[in-house]
């Protein structure tokens, strides 16, 4: 009984600081000079409900259209049309026809039919702008250090493809076909909003979040690379303010969404972990690629080599988006926020980290690298 009350004081305590940063930033806002109707797809995931929230901060009138599914107790005041992407399923996105907004948000297109589709009948209906999320992987190649949205896109040999590929190869070609879908059905009103790797509470991938949370577990921690290996994240919240200052100012273009404004080290990234964690009997084991590479499969999130093939991945130009509007929680406030968040889902949710390494393949491979 202790320790479940300990549990619940730790969770209350996390979840009431949590919701305190989340109405300090809504009083930060000022309301928009112009309420504008938005259509906003899904708002209920990742990037959803902060986006959500800094749009009725500004005043605006908020639609969702989503299947329905997830969190659908989330913004019971708003109105929602439910449907499915893909046209070819109940309903699809028949509830769009005929309804007009000001402003679109496209953050759960994946496949260039569903956004065409959904696109054209919104366009058709005299809606205004739309804002599409892409990605950072939208971009053909990863080797040049500091290129910015001119550089060139991943192309798709077939089209037609309905599928992320066997190891998700064929997300960023994807993307590209989604921005073109929407920006040939909205021509001079697109944004396209391409992030990094997206971070802070409500993730649910636990790629970000592994880090802290295997550092509040103690004990010796195998590390990836150098603490000089560069690396971008973008908070969740800062890309939905990101978007809402974009679509408000019908900013058209690409812009790439990635933090911090300044170089990120990842020896400061793991620094920060180990503080939040506030665990004391830890060690960090640094490994050099080479020495990983003896061992294949292993899962690092968010981290990628500086060498090769990925030499420019965590450093993309988001100078462009900086330049919009963009800016940055401190990282250090991303990852308490984020261990805050964690803290508030169920026990049987906590106990299963979907990224990173096991405790017994971490064990297996410092115990070989030892002995080499």
């Amino acid at each position: 009984m202790r320790k479940d009350r300990r549990d619940f004081l730790q969770v209350s305590l996390a979840a009431g600081a949590l919701l305190a940063t989340r109405a300090n930033a809504a009083e930060d806002r000022v309301k928009s000079a112009k309420p504008l109707d938005v259509l906003v797809f899904g708002g209920t995931g990742l990037i959803g409900p902060p986006l959500v929230e800094a749009l009725l901060a500004r005043g605006h009138k908020v639609v969702l259209f989503n299947r329905g599914k997830t969190k659908a107790d989330l913004f019971p005041d708003l109105e929602r049309i439910q449907g499915d992407r893909d046209p070819s399923k109940d309903k699809g996105v028949s509830g769009l026809e005929g309804r007009k907004f000001d402003l679109v948000f496209d953050d759960t297109g994946y496949y260039p039919r569903h956004v065409k589709t959904s696109s054209e009948m919104l366009a058709k209906s005299g809606s205004g702008h739309i804002v599409y999320v892409s990605s950072i992987s939208a971009y053909a190649k990863n080797e040049t250090i500091g290129a910015d949205e001119t550089a060139e896109l991943a192309r798709m040999v077939d089209p037609t493809v309905e599928t992320m590929g066997p190891s998700g190869e064929f997300y960023g070609p994807l993307k590209v076909l989604c921005e073109e879908a929407a920006a040939a059905a909205f021509p001079g009103q697109c944004t396209i909003v391409r992030p990094g790797y997206i971070v802070g509470p409500g993730d649910g991938s636990d790629r970000f979040t592994y880090w802290p949370l295997r550092f509040q577990r103690g004990g010796r921690i195998l590390v990836p690379g150098a603490p000089t290996d560069p690396i971008q994240v973008i908070d969740v919240r800062d890309l939905a303010d990101l978007m809402v200052k974009l679509g408000e100012a019908r900013t058209t273009g690409a812009f790439n969404a990635c933090g911090p404004k300044d170089k990120l080290a990842w020896g400061k990234v793991i620094e920060e972990c180990q503080k939040a964690s506030e665990a004391k009997d830890v060690s960090v084991r640094w490994t050099k690629l080479a020495e990983l590479e003896k061992f294949p499969g292993l899962d690092f999130p968010i981290w990628a080599p500086s060498e090769g093939e990925s030499k420019g991945f965590h450093t993309w130009s988001n100078a462009r988006a900086v330049k919009a509007g963009l800016t940055f929680h401190p990282i250090d406030v991303t990852i308490r926020d984020t261990l805050a968040w964690f803290a508030t889902l169920p026990e049987e949710r906590r106990a299963k980290v979907r990224a990173g390494l096991s405790a017994e393949k971490e064990a297996e491979v410092l115990g070989a690298l030892d002995k080499a």
